[in-house]
């Protein structure tokens, strides 16, 4: 007799929520006790950017739960209890979320604390709140909240920008690496945030809200797990000389101060230890481990790739792009049949899409244009 006085979107929503609740739970359990990694078995991810993932996904399952229990003891939107709900719920929430997504950006460690200093505000507008019932904190508050945040998606931008440039810069293989999904990350909390503030109870927002929250947690916890965890590059300073400096009285920027004699040094011994040996074939070679192999540093290596107005991905993708046109100019003469890609693999791609669309970028056309010519 109970359930009959209970509307169909009412049950549907306490599924939905019900669901939305158990989600985090489950990821935050799995992110917390599984060693291995279910999603890509030859990944490990950053233990860095598990950890806050597995906080926000904990506190994702608490909000639901504590959110669950006020509305079914109580449901006074101008009580005390949830004013402290809402205040405790921003706080944490944002912040894990803050730290989840600086902890995918590699190149350098970017402290959480600032996101925490930020909603020092925010929680003073609370209390005073709770003081002064009568009085729109609450209203100021979600005003700055959106504020900050929106500054905190401007950040991020241009973090993960420079995260890209810096992939570029030190890494041949980028697969799994280019973090801007981060930024599609960020731009759904956001959007979340909105969302909370302006869902009504009865609205249908309230149950599109629960199904991006769902599409949320899935692909954070995809990108959690296939994003690799990068060595730090650390400047070698041992038996180098330090870098050069830009002369004060030339407008030349630093990177084309690289000295002549050592720029035809590492020239030279790019050839010998990179081009003939085919170092460049192998797997996740990093711009720190060429130095080595042409024994300079990174520091000098990264100014001679820029003084030839290249990076040190682009050198590699040009060594296999050609190394790939060589076997299949190869595969033609001996009349041996030779798939593209195998060959890509054979070049040191990883993948296929990875290949392709390097091969485009240089090329200027795609991989079967080029082969139809060749053939041809």
């Amino acid at each position: 007799m109970f359930l009959e006085q209970i509307s169909a979107d009412i049950i549907l929503f306490f599924i939905l929520y019900g669901i939305t609740g158990v989600v985090p739970f489950i990821a935050a359990v799995y992110l917390l006790l599984r060693r291995g990694n279910a999603f890509a078995p030859d990944i490990t991810p950053p233990l860095r950017l598990r950890r806050w993932a597995t906080a926000f996904f904990t506190v994702s399952f608490f909000g639901h739960l504590w959110w669950l229990l006020f509305y079914i003891y109580s449901f006074d939107i101008h009580s005390v209890g949830y004013v402290v709900i809402v205040v405790l719920d921003c706080l944490m929430l944002l912040t894990t979320i803050a730290g989840t997504l600086l902890a995918m950006l590699q190149d350098r460690k970017r402290s959480v604390w600032p996101a925490i200093v930020a909603m020092i505000p925010f929680f003073v507008l609370g209390v005073l709140q709770i003081f002064y019932p009568d009085a729109p904190f609450m209203n100021i508050a979600t005003v700055y909240l959106l504020t900050l945040y929106i500054l905190f998606s401007v950040y991020m931008v241009f973090s993960v920008r420079q995260y890209g440039r810096w992939l570029n810069d030190n890494y041949a293989d980028l697969e799994n690496k280019k973090v801007w999904l981060t930024q599609v990350i960020s731009l759904a909390c956001l959007f979340l945030f909105i969302l909370y503030s302006l869902v009504d109870t009865n609205n249908i927002l309230l149950y599109f809200l629960h199904v991006v929250e769902l599409v949320l947690f899935g692909l954070l916890l995809w990108r959690v797990e296939t994003l690799p965890q990068l060595d730090s590059i650390l400047v070698e300073q041992e038996n180098c000389p330090p870098a050069p400096e830009a002369s004060q009285d030339s407008n030349t920027p630093a990177q084309a101060q690289l000295p002549l004699t050592i720029a035809s040094n590492i020239e030279q011994q790019l050839t010998l230890h990179c081009v003939n040996t085919q170092l460049y074939l192998q797997h996740d070679l990093t711009l720190q481990q060429l130095a080595k192999a042409v024994r300079t540093n990174r520091t000098y290596l990264s100014l001679y790739f820029s003084s030839h107005n290249t990076t040190y991905n682009a050198y590699i993708n040009d060594l296999r792009i050609n190394h790939f046109m060589n076997l299949y100019r190869e595969a033609i003469d001996t009349k041996q049949s030779a798939t593209a890609q195998q060959l890509a693999i054979d070049s040191g791609y990883r993948s296929y899409s990875t290949f392709s669309l390097a091969f485009k970028q240089r090329m200027g056309q795609s991989v079967t244009a080029w082969m139809r010519e060749t053939d041809k």
